[in-house]
């Protein structure tokens, strides 16, 4: 408010020495004078209208700004909360890692750039009697481990994902054929020497049945996650906690 009177004084003042100065150049140049009544007029006209003015202009001024900055600032929250909105969509809600959709959609970008790499799928195995012998929470937690596990492979291209219950999907892009088995057989080692534990303190154990695929460039994502699924359940079948992979 200060600001607008301020304003407003230096408008009337600035109008005040504008109307001396036209009427001390062009009264006398017709043959009057400016004294009395005139001289007040003068003086008095611009301040009464200028000051009064120019206060309601900048205080309607001061309003548009206000307004503007706060519907800037509740856009900028807007769209800070899009965003995270938007990422959260993307997120598997309990193990941080992405969903099917995100990682599919992850993929089919690798593809389009010409990256190539393996994908790698696994399965807990049995699963469902570490829910009905040691409860849902143990449960839980395995599958939060696991995510954990494989969210730490963290490359350039490297996407981590659940694609639903007990199945996990890893890409890693520029991984070479020649060391996929070697890092399947990493994973299954780490899954199976998960210390998880039930409410009671015991030991959970817990194992994965790995399948694999190497991406060449151009890859389909759709037929490789097939062809990395149907190893997968070629390690299944063949007594699980094994690896099975293809080029």
């Amino acid at each position: 408010m200060r600001i607008v009177i301020a304003k407003s004084l230096l408008t009337g003042l600035l109008s005040l020495l504008a109307s001396l100065a036209i009427s001390f150049t062009f009264v006398p140049m017709l043959g009057g004078e400016v004294a009395g009544a005139g001289l007040v007029m003068t003086i008095v006209c611009p301040l009464a209208i200028s000051i009064p003015a120019s206060a309601v202009h900048f205080w309607q001024t001061e309003r548009v700004k206000r307004a503007e900055a706060t519907a800037s600032d509740a856009l900028r929250k807007l769209a800070i909360a899009y965003e995270e909105l938007r990422l959260q969509s993307r997120r598997d809600s309990l193990t941080g890692i992405l969903n099917r959709g995100a990682f599919l959609e992850e993929l089919e970008a690798f593809s389009r750039k010409g990256v190539t790499g393996a994908l790698i799928f696994l399965d807990l195995d049995h699963f469902k009697s570490i829910n009905d012998r040691y409860g849902h929470a143990t449960g839980d937690e395995a599958l939060r481990r696991t995510g954990q596990m494989l969210a730490a492979y963290r490359g350039r291209f490297d996407i981590a994902g659940r694609l639903g219950g007990e199945e996990f999907a890893l890409f890693q892009g520029g991984l070479p054929i020649h060391e996929m088995a070697r890092r399947c057989e990493e994973i299954r080692t780490l899954i199976e020497h998960m210390d998880l534990r039930s409410a009671s303190g015991g030991v959970v154990p817990v194992s994965a049945s790995i399948g694999a695929f190497h991406c060449g460039s151009g890859f389909d994502p759709h037929e490789s996650l097939r062809a990395a699924d149907a190893n997968l359940y070629e390690a299944k079948a063949g007594g699980r906690n094994r690896v099975v992979s293809s080029t």
